[in-house]
C-alpha cells in the first residue's frame, strides 16, 4: 500500500531540490556562473546542468502529451532507445552550447512549473496506482515525475555543487595571485 501523500511528498521533494539547485548557483557571484571547468565530464557549467533537466522536462511533456492523447509516445526521444541514453544526453548537450545560463534559468524554472502544474492535476491514485494509464505501460506517473523532477535534482545539485567548489576554489587562487 502506498501512502496517501505520496503525491505531496513528490511536489515538497522537487520545490525542495529544485530552490536548493538554484541556491547552488546563486552562492557563486555573478561575474563567475557562466565560467566552464575543466572536467572530463559532460557537463561543465551550470548552463549545461540546467539545460539537461530542461530538456527532460521537454521529454516528459511530449510523453505526457501523447500519452494522455491515447498514443504510446516514443521514449526516451525519436531515434534513441534506453540504452543509448549516453547519446541522447550528448546530443542535447551539443544542443544548448549558444544559450546564456540566464536564458537557461529562465528556461528551466518554467519547465519545472510546467511539470509541477501537470503534477498537480492529477489526484494521488492518478500519480501512484501502476498501468492507470495505457501509456506508462506496466509503471505509473509517480515514476515518471519524480525522475524527471526531484531525482533528477538531486543529481543536478551534485554536479552544481562540483562546478560551485571548482569556481570558487578558482576565484580564491586569482585572489591569491592578485594580493601577493
Amino acid at each position: 500500500m502506498i501512502d496517501k501523500n505520496e503525491k505531496e511528498i513528490l511536489l515538497l521533494n522537487s520545490e525542495k531540490n529544485f530552490k536548493e539547485l538554484l541556491e547552488i548557483i546563486e552562492s557563486v557571484p555573478k561575474s563567475k556562473r557562466g565560467i566552464s571547468i575543466e572536467t572530463p565530464e559532460r557537463d561543465k557549467n551550470f548552463r549545461d546542468v540546467l539545460m539537461h533537466l530542461y530538456e527532460w522536462h521537454a521529454m516528459l511533456e511530449r510523453w505526457y502529451r501523447e500519452g494522455m492523447d491515447g498514443d504510446i509516445p516514443f521514449m526516451p526521444a525519436p531515434g534513441y532507445k534506453w540504452s543509448s541514453i549516453k547519446l541522447l544526453n550528448i546530443r542535447i548537450w551539443e544542443n544548448y552550447q549558444d544559450v546564456t545560463l540566464n536564458q537557461a534559468i529562465k528556461k528551466l524554472k518554467l519547465s519545472h512549473q510546467r511539470v509541477t502544474d501537470l503534477i498537480k492535476i492529477h489526484t494521488n491514485e492518478e500519480i501512484v496506482t501502476k498501468k492507470y494509464y495505457k501509456w506508462t505501460k506496466t509503471s505509473n506517473l509517480f515514476s515518471y515525475f519524480t525522475a524527471n523532477t526531484s531525482n533528477h535534482y538531486i543529481w543536478a545539485v551534485k554536479k552544481c555543487e562540483v562546478i560551485a567548489k571548482a569556481l570558487k576554489e578558482i576565484e580564491n587562487e586569482n585572489f591569491v595571485k592578485t594580493s601577493t
